[in-house]
């Protein structure tokens, strides 16, 4: 069922031509955060159910999937939750990732996206796990406003120090996530630019997304990527740059004086799903095609019920050939109400 692709690379085909060239793996649905925009307290508070260990995929069986998604061309993997790092152990899985090659020789391009807590004591045996960049969430510099965000009070200088920690390790390009919301955080727009330009690091704002149905998600709350471009542009000149390649999520621009640059993952306002090539692997071995899925594909029965790598690869080829998903063009009044995958279930 693989066949050539736009990158002249072999892979999988969905019905809209796009070849599947991303995985992200959620290792866990645990975060020690209740960020307002992914799993607000009011909803999951301190006695909500979190999924129990045993239906957990374990190291090895992420390893196992993951060789046949690189097998079948994928060639980035991105570890996420919940929050990887709360899982115990998570440089042993890195190690094991590390070591897979795509059908090319080449490494895969083995990345992981935290938010910032546990970074200072693990940045360096994930480093030496063999992960070699990194990115985390951070949604202002202003602590008042950043302790409200993440739910539990946890203070800004405390994931600034994870991103020292990751620096000093190596970890290197270091990029960093926000999701601007309004009526939160868009005053810190504009001081998180010039911080991030000033430290060298790649900022890429995100607009707030109806992932979900528990964030009590409104378009009245999105700041467009237009107006988050624009304010910056206003003290900080940017011009617009091409893409890095085919499919890539974020917009680029680069600040006139060439000190840098930001990206806009502008989902809402500038849908992307026609170079979509991302595909998510929720913690209990679910696979969904799309980030707004309702409905994924289990992948750990078969797993756990003897199949062989080329019973779980005709499963992926099957799933992918049939993916028709374009949620963010179709957002309308009667889509906002449809079922969907919480956030931290599937990683972002």
């Amino acid at each position: 069922m693989t066949t050539s692709t736009f990158d002249g690379r072999p892979g999988v085909l969905d019905r809209r031509g796009r070849a599947l060239r991303d995985l992200r793996i959620s290792v866990t649905d645990r975060c020690n955060f209740r960020c307002t925009y992914c799993m607000p307290a009011e909803v999951f508070g301190r006695d909500y159910a979190f999924l129990p260990h045993s239906e957990v995929l374990t190291y090895e069986e992420i390893r196992r999937l993951a060789a046949i998604f690189v097998d079948l061309g994928v060639g980035k993997l991105r570890i996420t939750g919940g929050e990887p790092l709360v899982r115990k152990a998570l440089p042993d899985l890195i190690a094991m990732l590390a070591q897979l090659r795509t059908p090319e020789a080449d490494p895969v391009d083995l990345t992981l996206t935290t938010n910032g807590s546990a970074l200072r004591p693990l940045a360096r045996p994930l480093a030496d796990a063999g992960l070699r960049r990194i990115t985390v969430s951070l949604d202002s510099l202003d602590d008042a406003t950043f302790r409200r965000m993440n739910g539990v009070d946890f203070p800004v200088t405390k994931v600034l120090d994870g991103i020292a920690a990751a620096r000093e390790a190596g970890l290197a390009p270091i990029k960093v996530n926000m999701v601007v919301k309004r009526g939160e955080n868009e005053a810190s727009v504009v001081p998180m630019a010039r911080w991030a330009r000033d430290e060298g690091l790649v900022l890429r704002f995100i607009e707030y997304m109806d992932v979900g149905t528990a964030n009590g998600w409104r378009l009245d709350d999105v700041v467009s990527a237009a107006e988050i471009v624009a304010a910056i542009d206003a003290e900080l000149p940017l011009q617009a740059v091409e893409a890095n390649y085919r499919g890539e999520v974020a917009g680029r621009w680069r600040y006139r004086d060439d000190s840098g640059e930001i990206g806009v993952i502008a989902s809402v306002t500038q849908p992307f799903c026609g170079d979509c090539t991302r595909a998510r692997l929720s913690a209990e071995g679910k696979l969904y095609t799309c980030l707004f899925s309702a409905v994924g594909t289990d992948l750990r029965a078969p797993l756990r019920s003897g199949a062989s790598d080329e019973d779980l690869r005709a499963i992926l080829e099957r799933v992918w050939a049939a993916r028709t998903d374009r949620y963010s063009e179709l957002r309308t009044e009667a889509t906002s109400h449809l079922p969907r995958v919480e956030m931290f279930a599937l990683g972002g």
